[in-house]
This record gives C-alpha cells, sequence and structure tokens, in this order.
C-alpha cells in the first residue's frame, strides 16, 4: 500500500513538473482568439489526417466515411479566419507578422484553401479514387503552403 502511494505521488509530482516547463504564455485576450482558432486547426488535423491516410494508401477508402469527412472539413473551412483579427496578434501566437501585414496574400492563401476543400468534397462525392487522392494531396500542398509563409513553426 505504502509503494502505491509513494509511486501515484511520484506520477503526480511528474505531471507537475512538466506542466511547468511549459513556457509559453496563457491567451489572456477576453475572447481567447489565438486559443479558438488553434482549437479549430486542430480540428482540420484530425478531420484531414484519415483521408490522408486513404490517399497514401495506408487506410482502406470507405466512400460513405470519406464523404462524411469531406463535408466536415469543408463547414470546418471558413471558421478559423474570422479569428485572425488585428487585436489578435499576441502571444501565445505562433502567427508570423505577415499574417497582417500581408492581408490580402493571407486571403488568397484562404481561398486557395477554400477552392482546394472544395474540390475535395466534389471528388469525394464521385468514385474516381485517383481524382479523390489527389485532391486530400492538394489540400494538404495547400495547408503546408501557407504554414510555410504565415506560421511559424511551431503552432498556429
Amino acid at each position: 500500500m505504502i509503494k502505491a502511494v509513494k509511486s501515484l505521488l511520484t506520477v503526480a509530482l511528474a505531471a507537475l513538473s512538466l506542466s511547468a516547463c511549459n513556457d509559453e504564455p496563457k491567451d489572456t485576450h477576453p475572447d481567447k482568439l489565438v486559443t479558438q482558432r488553434r482549437a479549430l486547426f486542430k480540428q482540420f488535423t484530425r478531420t484531414l489526417e484519415p483521408m490522408g491516410l486513404v490517399a497514401r494508401d495506408r487506410k482502406d477508402y470507405n466512400a460513405r466515411e470519406f464523404n462524411e469527412s469531406a463535408l466536415a472539413l469543408q463547414k470546418l473551412a471558413t471558421q478559423p479566419w474570422p479569428l485572425f483579427t488585428a487585436d489578435s496578434n499576441y502571444p501565445p501566437t505562433h502567427a508570423k507578422p505577415e499574417v497582417w501585414l500581408q492581408a490580402a496574400e493571407f486571403k488568397a492563401a484562404q481561398d486557395d484553401y477554400l477552392s482546394r476543400v472544395n474540390q475535395l468534397l466534389a471528388a469525394a462525392q464521385g468514385s474516381d479514387l485517383g481524382l479523390i487522392k489527389s485532391s486530400v494531396n492538394d489540400v494538404q500542398k495547400s495547408c503546408k503552403s501557407c504554414h510555410t509563409q504565415f506560421r511559424n513553426d511551431s503552432g498556429s
């Protein structure tokens, strides 16, 4: 019993120590804009990744499942962009200043992403697996391109 308590205390202290190592500032904005957009981008990833596995032949293609994922991604696709307001450029953001300094280019990147997601949804509603895989790759390339231009390496 004493060993179990000691083990539990050790685990609790280790967890507490690790959480103290996180030196990232808290999102102090009243509307938590950075936190909101990060949550949406995580949903993007969770929604897109299974489709990416299909595109890379690491998961079997299930038309119904795939179409549901494409629909979910389309619903998410417009949600984070209004959260990039002038007052949302504060720590803990990882958005580069270019988001605000190159607003037209950032908007063009958003439009490209939305277009690619719509193309993916159209492909998902068809039966051409080659087109479906290509469309997934195009969405992922659009994400990567935007991240390269507008996001610092470790976050949103």
